[in-house]
């Protein structure tokens, strides 16, 4: 391991050696005991939508909470989702083994490993893995693959050959999508060499050092992934909208104001570009501005989007804002919500942003959770200042995801890159943040890489001192931060960010002392200093020396208008330390217990749930059965029969009073003498 020069040990090896030209056994296939390579075609290796899963004890607590994370990708690019294990048939069984790996496909056999091993615990290696549970082979292992890289034999380990087996189109189907030197499923030029020169030579030169790179998914996966089964949307995903059509994404203007927002590409006083583009491509590039300088104080520009409809109850709202206003104008933030009661919506205040005028884009996260369907409403507010712009609002992404919980911007961020050293001297710092429990922490950044592996971004955590350390208990326990380098590209769908995770152990020791790293800072860390002055203690660091290379860094959209953005979550994952399912794999049916008899009809299985037998009924695609003891079978057919039988009698009683009401409104007026009242007209909705 590395050790930092502030004491914190570099635990990410996979990273490192990946920087070393070295190759752990990352992404290898194991099937039915044996190490090879295979593609799965045919539908009995698909797995449900919703695939069941055990998170074993014998995995890392920090590991535990990146497959949690991994998951959340899933469901916003994709229509896969993962549910802890009741006790179905077939489900997913995630432990430490040795390595990383996971058979592919489902293989129908009850229980089915997927190991996430040392240094195992990054997002992408677990979507890789994942990728290959779902049905997925290597990228390298296509029959066309000749086409467009070369192995070189002579170079791989011995005994490691098989890895780099091709399968012809009669064993594998790659769906008909191109090559993808970007898949998350793609090794990397070193991989399993015995010695300094490359494994795998890319036809185009350009791309060797693009494949291998374990960000996100690309592109390609999700077009595979959701071909594969059928994926028409995302779970999680909501909305985005870049602007650059004429129809706004579908927002309208409300009529309850007296400005409007203007559909632009530049603005004299500011913003000169859209976010989107930055300019770059002509005849495109547009935003969202209400313009405050020609308007009356207190006059309003309101914008809403279409309905939408949340399934989850919390959602994140994210955008970019630019104010070339006056620091009095101000941005309203709300959601329209409908219900029975107010069937035209009620308006809600979410947030209100307004400040100093600024000469660039700035990135806002806002928390909705909102339960019923609703509307997205932006509301520009003229203040009291003299204005020469107003506000502008560009590449809006809305999803049923946690905001993160802090935003570190670096703006300036070529002339770091063009001029600071690679170690120490060139290591930055962000401001201070705050926990949820309270806890005092800051990321330092090695913007050209540490002494022993520069050009390579690196990325440390450290705990500092705060303002509420005699109240916290120490060691720090169980606290994972997240460290997201963020791709801004317009649709949150196709970002391929770059994240690490580090939890605070707290019996892990510093490795140049007997000092417990994640202690009281004034205890175990050394003496530091804000810009301000401001002294303060800062502890050990833990991270990775090779969080992302120079030329990743600028092959998707990390660095826009010259500024990154890390985004911060904290998370207490205590409860994962032990999370074994309530279900245990012994319960199942024999289970001498309860289920020894199997109480189940038309072969339900018998589980043990909170120590009484419970029947888990078996279903198809246009049937199931249902019951305590699966003793009924439900078909679609029933219900189409029950729910035509409901409307022909749902007519009926609508068709007689009807009638009643014909007969009773001709008497009455047949006795008003003239009176008119006033009848209001009622729709019935199916």
């Amino acid at each position: 391991s590395d050790i930092d020069i502030d004491g914190g040990i570099d635990q990410d090896i996979f990273d490192i050696n990946e920087a070393l030209g070295l190759d752990l056994f990352e992404g290898d296939i194991k099937l039915d005991g044996m190490q090879e390579r295979n593609s799965i075609i045919g539908d009995k290796y698909r797995w449900p939508h919703v695939v069941p899963y055990v998170l074993d004890d014998s995995l890392e607590t920090n590991a535990k909470g990146v497959i949690l994370k991994a998951f959340e990708q899933y469901r916003l690019k994709t229509c896969i989702d993962f549910k802890p294990w009741e006790g179905e048939e077939n489900y997913i069984s995630v432990f430490k083994g040795s390595g990383c790996w996971s058979s592919v496909g489902n293989r129908q056999q009850g229980l089915q490993q997927l190991s996430i091993g040392t240094n195992c615990d990054r997002i992408a290696t677990i979507e890789h893995e994942f990728l290959h549970a779902l049905g997925f082979w290597h990228e390298q292992s296509r029959s066309d693959r000749d086409d467009y890289v070369s192995i070189v034999w002579d170079r791989i380990q011995t005994g490691q050959e098989h890895n780099f087996n091709k399968y012809d189109d009669k064993t594998s189907d790659s769906l008909n999508v191109p090559y993808d030197y970007t898949s998350v499923m793609h090794y990397s030029k070193t991989a399993f060499m015995n010695g300094t020169e490359p494994t795998i030579i890319t036809n185009i030169p350009h791309f060797m050092d693009v494949i291998g790179q374990r960000m996100d998914f690309s592109d390609y996966d999700l077009q595979k992934l959701n071909q594969l089964y059928n994926c028409s949307s995302s779970l999680s995903f909501m909305d985005t909208c870049s602007f650059e059509l004429e129809n706004i994404c579908g927002m309208i203007q409300s009529s309850d104001d007296n400005s409007d927002w203007q559909h632009l590409s530049h603005v004299p006083t500011g913003p000169n570009t859209d976010h989107t583009n930055m300019g770059e491509c002509e005849d495109s590039g547009y935003f969202m501005h209400f313009n405050t300088s020609d308007v009356l104080e207190g006059n309003t520009a309101i914008l809403e989007s279409r309905i939408l409809y949340p399934k989850r109850g919390f959602q994140c709202l994210q955008f970019y804002f630019y104010n070339s206003g006056s620091e009095s104008d101000q941005l309203d933030v709300l959601v329209r919500e409908y219900s029975d009661a107010h069937p035209n919506g009620t308006l809600r205040l979410i947030e209100e942003i307004k400040g100093l005028s600024v000469n660039y884009w700035q990135l806002h996260h806002i928390s909705l959770n909102v339960t019923s369907k609703f509307r997205v409403v932006f509301q520009g507010v003229k203040g009291t200042g003299l204005s020469n712009g107003g506000l502008s609002i560009d590449d809006i992404n809305l999803s049923e995801t946690q905001c993160p919980h802090h935003v570190w911007h670096i703006r300036n961020f070529t002339d770091l890159l063009n001029t600071s050293p690679a170690g120490i001297a060139g290591k930055i710092y962000s401001p201070p943040f705050y926990s949820s429990e309270g806890y005092a922490f800051q990321v330092g950044l090695y913007v050209n890489g540490t002494t022993d592996n520069p050009s390579n971004l690196a990325i440390y955590l450290h705990l500092i001192s705060g303002a509420n350390d005699d109240q916290l208990q120490w060691p720090c326990a169980w606290q994972q931060v997240t460290m997201i380098l963020l791709d801004q590209h317009p649709d949150i769908r196709q970002r391929m960010s770059n994240q690490r995770s580090i939890t605070t152990d707290p019996q892990e020791l510093s490795d140049s002392s007997s000092n417990l790293t994640w202690d009281r800072p004034d205890k175990v860390g050394s003496p530091a200093s804000f810009p301000n002055g401001t002294a303060f203690m800062r502890g050990p660091g833990r991270g990775t020396s090779a969080f992302l290379t120079h030329q990743r860094l600028r092959s998707r959209n990390f660095i826009k208008e010259d500024g990154v953005y890390i985004l911060l979550t904290t998370e207490d994952i205590s409860h994962l330390v032990s999370a074994q399912p309530s279900i245990s794999p012994t319960a199942v049916t024999n289970t001498p217990e309860s289920c020894s008899d199997n109480p189940c009809e038309n072969d339900g299985i018998c589980i043990i749930v909170d120590r009484k037998a419970v029947c888990r009924c078996p279903a198809g695609n246009n049937w199931w059965y249902m019951g305590e003891k699966c003793e009924r079978k439900g078909t679609t057919q029933e219900n189409t029969i029950i729910a035509v039988s409901s409307t022909i009698s749902v007519f009926v009683v609508m068709l007689i009073v009807t009638v009643t009401t014909v007969v009773c409104l001709k008497k009455k007026y047949s006795k008003g003498e003239g009176k008119k009242e006033k009848v209001e007209s009622l729709t019935l909705e199916e």
